[in-house]
Formats: structure tokens, C-alpha cells, sequence
């Protein structure tokens, strides 16, 4: 089986060059999950940016950056903003864009951390590492007082879910790794666990999110 950042790697190059491969996220036991588009990442900013742009008045960590379309458009607009990800394609493509992008997991050292006004958790991002508590507390440990978490969420009524789960591309399938994904009907526990207060929801574009305070 391939590994899952080779697959999701060559995914990138592809939309990169004006290819849109899709890939699915499939549970270990065959269910369908999330359909992934990386051609929804290498172009410019989708439907529903706007809002999540809007909402950074400072310094910015975008975790799991991909390939910088939003740590790019924040840099253009002025404020420090450094993109960390596990994909070295991710990092190369977003370094094209201009930004200050760094290979490494959130759960490892990143620069000024306690110090960042704003976390970016976009694009299903809070998913990563399968444990969206551990993830939230993660980020809030990166913010200085006063900062927030801007996070992607499913609709409500969908279900939350965290499990191991495969990349699916054609009949090619890669090793299993730990994601999650939570429904903006399940958050509140999720961000008092993790100190955190609600700041403020939207929605834009089909998408929504949810900005949380660290006190």
C-alpha cells in the first residue's frame, strides 16, 4: 500500500499542473467519508475564503497549509503568517506562492508558539491527527491571550466522527492513518474542553465555521 503522503503528494503535483484528480478519505472498513479535491487547494481562494481572510487582524499560523492558497492572500495583505505541513509538496508549492512555509506536524516545536493571534484550521484541518480535542488544545497553547482558533466545520446534523481511515485513488489505496471530522453542532464541548470560548460562527459559501477565544 502506498503511504499516505506519497499519494496525497502526487494528487498536488497533478491539480498543480491543471490535472483535478479526486481522491476519497474511506474508512478502514470501506465507508465513504470525504471526497478530496486538491484542485480546490492549488488554484486561488474558494468560495468562503473571504470570511476566514476577514477575521485575521495579525499574526497567523495556517495549520496544514497545503499549498498556501490562504497563508499567500494573508502575506499579500500584510500580516506575518507562517504555513506548517507533514507534505513536502505542499511546502514546495506554497513556498512558489511566496509564503513562509515550514515541513513539520503541529504537534512538533513551531515557531512562536503562545504568541499568534490567530490559528487557521481550514478545510477539514480539524481533523488532523484523528483527535480533534487534543488538536484544540494544541492550538490553543499556540495563541497568545486573547487570540483565536478559526476552524472549518460539517453542517449540523452531520456526524462527527474520528476513526482510522485510507486515501482512495482508482484502485489504488494507501496505508491507514488517524482523521476525524466535527459537525458545528458538536463543537461547544469540544472548545471547553480545550478552554477555549466561542467567539463567533458563520457561514459563506455552503461552508461553516467557528471562531474560538482563547481567555
Amino acid at each position: 500500500m502506498t503511504a499516505p503522503l506519497a499519494m496525497y503528494g502526487a494528487a498536488l503535483r497533478s491539480a498543480g499542473v491543471g490535472r483535478a484528480p479526486r481522491l476519497q478519505l474511506v474508512g478502514v472498513d470501506g465507508t465513504p467519508l470525504v471526497e478530496v479535491q486538491p484542485a480546490q487547494w492549488t488554484g486561488g481562494l474558494r468560495p468562503g475564503d473571504e470570511g476566514l481572510l476577514a477575521r485575521c487582524h495579525g499574526p497567523t499560523i495556517d495549520v496544514g497549509c497545503g499549498p498556501g492558497r490562504l497563508a499567500a492572500a494573508l502575506t499579500d495583505l500584510g500580516h506575518p503568517t507562517v504555513g506548517i505541513d507533514v507534505s513536502a509538496e505542499a511546502i514546495r508549492q506554497a513556498r512558489r506562492r511566496g509564503v513562509l512555509a515550514l515541513c513539520r506536524s503541529v504537534f512538533d516545536r513551531v515557531p512562536a508558539e503562545g504568541r499568534w493571534r490567530h490559528v487557521l484550521l481550514a478545510d477539514g484541518n480539524l481533523g488532523i491527527g484523528g483527535d480533534p480535542a487534543r488538536l484544540l488544545r494544541r492550538c490553543a497553547r499556540l495563541l497568545d491571550h486573547g487570540g483565536t482558533v478559526l476552524a472549518e466545520l460539517l453542517p449540523p446534523g452531520e456526524r462527527t466522527w474520528a476513526t482510522h481511515v485510507v486515501l482512495r485513488h482508482g484502485r489504488h489505496q494507501s496505508r491507514a492513518f488517524p482523521w476525524a471530522a466535527v459537525a458545528a453542532s458538536d463543537v461547544v464541548g469540544l472548545a471547553g474542553a480545550a478552554t477555549l470560548r466561542i467567539h463567533d460562527r458563520w457561514t459563506e459559501a455552503g461552508r461553516w465555521f467557528i471562531s474560538l477565544t482563547r481567555p
